[in-house]
């Protein structure tokens, strides 16, 4: 048995008081990070030194802030404190930058204190904001107990909750027998080790001249007038759309991946620098690659099964699956691999063969 930590997402309907205050506190909790941070820079401009400042600090100058919910403020303050955190550790995740209004997502964690976060049926209950509507889509652990929550504004208006659960579970580790490898194809998003491919549907293609159609009408709107922010939430609603329709087919996908084998053997791939040196962004992340490999993973872990990582500079295209031969070029146009011993075969399936027998060999 085992403490599992997992976050379950809901739609919240506040009322328009809720609402309010929900708006005040992503306002305050932006505020507070800014003006933190803004005081660091240049306090250590002034003195070279460092600056540990907290929220309770600016409360007497800005009495405003003890409206909303004080563990906001907190909690505004650690992701500060990890932004500083992850760049002395790796500069190129880049220096914290200032939060602003419009580029921004809205949202605020706050942490259970004494059952200040309690669930309901049909509500939840939030420090500051009282009992909250929600709709519970699906069930909740047996034996839970609420860690945290996060409250969410999207750019169409809707609102959202991420509540952080504890609870034990007993998963017993399954023998891997049935094991698929998985190569990354930039069209079919994977063709497996057994020559299947997922057909994905390409939903950001399919949606972009309506795309491009309602972002040249937003583009024509005077800044600040009504009719720019109607126009604005048509496309972030279109943009909603396609999110919604990559994330549905990555669930069901990877579920029924994760029902028929035992193990799934991928590269460690860095999509982000893939799609910048490739020139291929829109076809990377229409594909959701990550989105898919998260899913993977802890769907797998859930039933005792594995994702095994390769490494993203094993050669995997260019090692015949039959011999072990490994050419010394091969270039993106040659679709079809032919091997010296006479093997021919699609070049993404004997990756997917090569991944696969790597994979094996972790697992051994």
């Amino acid at each position: 048995m085992r403490r599992v930590n997992k976050a379950y997402k809901f739609r919240l309907y506040p009322n328009a008081e809720q609402m309010n205050l929900l708006t005040r506190t992503f306002g305050c909790v932006r505020f507070i990070y800014n003006k933190m941070l803004g005081d660091k820079i240049d306090y250590y401009h002034e003195t070279g030194k460092k600056l540990s400042n907290t929220p309770a600090q600016y409360k007497e100058e800005f009495p405003w802030l003890k409206e909303v919910d004080s563990l906001a403020l907190a909690n505004a303050q650690l992701h500060l404190q990890a932004a500083y955190r992850n760049f002395f550790r790796s500069p190129k995740s880049g220096f914290p930058k200032f939060k602003s209004k419009h580029r921004h997502q809205d949202s605020y964690t706050t942490n259970n204190q004494k059952g200040s976060i309690r669930m309901e049926e049909g509500r939840i209950k939030l420090p500051k904001v009282g009992f909250v509507k929600l709709k519970q889509h699906r069930p909740v652990p047996n034996n839970y107990a609420i860690k945290s929550a996060t409250v969410s504004k999207t750019p169409t208006g809707k609102y959202f909750i991420s509540v952080l659960f504890e609870y034990e579970e007993v998963i017993q580790p399954v023998k891997a027998e049935n094991v698929v490898g998985l190569d990354f194809s930039m069209k079919e998003l994977f063709v497996s080790s057994d020559g299947v491919t997922a057909a994905y549907p390409r939903y950001y293609r399919q949606s972009m001249e309506q795309l491009q159609k309602e972002q040249r009408r937003l583009s024509k709107c005077r800044i600040g007038s009504k009719n720019r922010n109607k126009q604005r939430i048509r496309v972030a609603r279109l943009y909603e759309k396609v999110s919604h329709q990559r994330k549905d087919f990555l669930h069901k996908l990877s579920r029924q991946i994760t029902n028929v084998y035992d193990a799934v053997c991928i590269e460690d791939l860095n999509m982000q620098g893939m799609s910048r040196s490739l020139n291929f962004g829109k076809s990377v992340h229409d594909n959701g690659w990550g989105i898919f490999t998260s899913l993977l993973d802890y769907k797998l872990s859930e039933q005792g099964k594995k994702l095994i990582k390769i490494s993203k500079w094993y050669p995997s295209s260019k090692t015949c699956s039959c011999c072990g031969n490994v050419k010394e070029e091969l270039s993106l146009s040659e679709r079809t691999y032919r091997c010296e011993c006479g093997f021919v075969c699609d070049r993404d399936v004997n990756a997917a063969r090569n991944i696969k027998k790597q994979g094996i060999l972790v697992l051994a």
